[in-house]
């Protein structure tokens, strides 16, 4: 009999809970269920929470693809993106014999940008004379330390929709325009290469390691125009070079051809975004909002004061804790002027955070946890699901004295992994601080950011 029993009240408790899930606003419930002295008894609760803006120092930059380019925007204010990186040096990169340098040039190849495609935006490039090595790899670090500020190396003005593209097919077969920026360096640079590569053992063209020593990289930023951001996919150094190939020709005639050593900045050398915001306005005191903004910009800090219901904690199991954020639409809603909401946030306990990019972690849905499906653009919103898991290891942890959590809200890019069908499943397999602008007003006003919890009781 109380096997069976037991049965029942799984049941009925796993039809409730299903049912009220569901609803966003769980209306005050309670019912008891016995025979005899045994009792279960289901209720809810609300907890009202606490939130406001912080300003992100600087966040862990060191990245694939770095963010190029200024861009205001009229509710969330300004962002500047700059990128110092080195080059790697490929086994095999040579000059041929009798190469004489024809021009050098910088290449920035990308597919994506925002923010008006048609305004001029001046580029310039200046060279590092000092190594990257050991230097810090957050948004904070400053290129100007490393480079020589003197003059630029090369400039060009440039717009989103640059009239110089090529087009690519990709893997699904959809035809995309790359888009790319050329900019003329001085040929010192490359008889500088093509000298080095004459001593004996080609002189420190020989290794990546090397190579870097000999020259330590380039730094790109914006000097004019605060209009257009792009997100590079490849930075490339073309030395173009002619050369007599002796006899090479069809009829063994000799013969004047071009090449070039093409080198790229990539995931094994440093690369490091330098990102500055002005966010003065959206850290002012506000009773109905608070922000998020990407990149490097603001994350909201969420306060849960379990202390107020410390009580029920202690008396009764908790069985669901249903959290949902809820950001506000701006007034203007014209794409081409205003940053879009960030697809995914993280949110994660304020000292569990230091480590957690650096050290590639992933979400334990007890200090971490990520948003379910990503944003909601039909109910504005940011569903985390159920994060009972944090309140009760919390109690747990703290054994019966009251406590309150303070986590913050963050905007992430995540990579899934995929099935043997190659579709994308819903388990993160990295978590990254997004790098590509975007911003969200939270609200915060009373009964709208808050904890909606379903108790049970023995």
């Amino acid at each position: 009999m109380k096997f069976k029993f037991l049965c029942q009240v799984l049941v009925i408790a796993v039809i409730v809970l299903s049912a009220v899930s569901c609803n966003d606003n769980l209306d005050p419930i309670g019912f008891t269920i016995q025979p005899g002295q045994d009792r279960l008894t289901i209720g809810t609760d609300t907890l009202e929470l606490q939130a406001r803006t912080v300003q992100i120092d600087s966040i862990f930059s060191k990245i694939q693809y770095p963010v190029l380019g200024e861009y205001t925007d009229p509710v969330f204010g300004t962002i500047k993106s700059e990128y110092i990186g080195e080059f790697y040096f490929p086994e095999g990169a040579q000059f041929h014999d009798g190469a004489t340098i024809d021009s050098v040039r910088v290449q920035l190849a990308y597919t994506t940008m925002m923010g008006d495609s048609l305004s001029p935006m001046g580029l310039s490039i200046y060279e590092v004379t000092k190594s990257l090595k050991g230097i810090n790899n957050y948004s904070h670090a400053d290129p100007t330390e490393y480079a020589d500020m003197s003059a630029p190396l090369g400039t060009q003005t440039f717009t989103g929709k640059n009239s110089t593209y090529r087009t690519e097919t990709t893997s699904s077969g959809t035809s995309v325009r790359v888009y790319e920026i050329n900019v003329m360096l001085p040929n010192a640079l490359g008889e500088k290469f093509l000298a080095e590569y004459k001593k004996d053992g080609h002189g420190q063209l020989v290794n990546a390691d090397e190579f870097r020593k000999f020259f330590p990289g380039l730094y790109f930023t914006t000097t004019f125009g605060k209009s257009t951001i792009i997100n590079v996919s490849l930075t490339s150094l073309l030395v173009h070079y002619q050369y007599l190939d002796k006899g090479g020709s069809s009829t063994n005639q000799d013969t004047v051809r071009t090449n070039a050593m093409r080198l790229h900045i990539t995931p094994e050398v440093t690369q490091i975004n330098h990102i500055q915001n002005k966010n003065e306005q959206l850290l002012e005191e506000n009773p109905d909002y608070a922000y998020v903004k990407s990149p490097a910009g603001l994350m909201t800090q969420i306060t849960f004061p379990f202390s107020e219901m410390d009580e029920k904690l202690q008396s009764q199991a908790l069985n669901l804790a249903n959290f949902t954020v809820y950001a506000m639409p701006e007034p203007n809603e014209d794409t081409m002027v205003k940053l879009s909401p960030p697809d995914y946030l993280l949110l994660i306990n304020k000292d569990s955070l230091a480590g957690f990019f650096e050290n590639r972690k992933l979400i334990d849905n007890v200090t971490s946890f990520l948003t379910l499906s990503g944003f909601n653009s039909s109910t504005y919103s940011y569903s985390f699901g159920n994060i009972s898991t944090m309140v009760n290891h919390y109690n747990e942890k703290h054994k019966g004295e009251p406590f309150d959590l303070v986590y913050y809200l963050i905007p992430v890019d995540v990579t899934f992994a995929t099935d043997s069908y190659g579709y994308a499943t819903t388990t993160p397999i990295s978590i990254n601080h997004r790098m590509w602008p975007a911003a969200a007003r939270l609200d915060k006003r009373k009964g709208s950011l808050k904890l909606d919890m379903i108790f049970s009781n023995f």
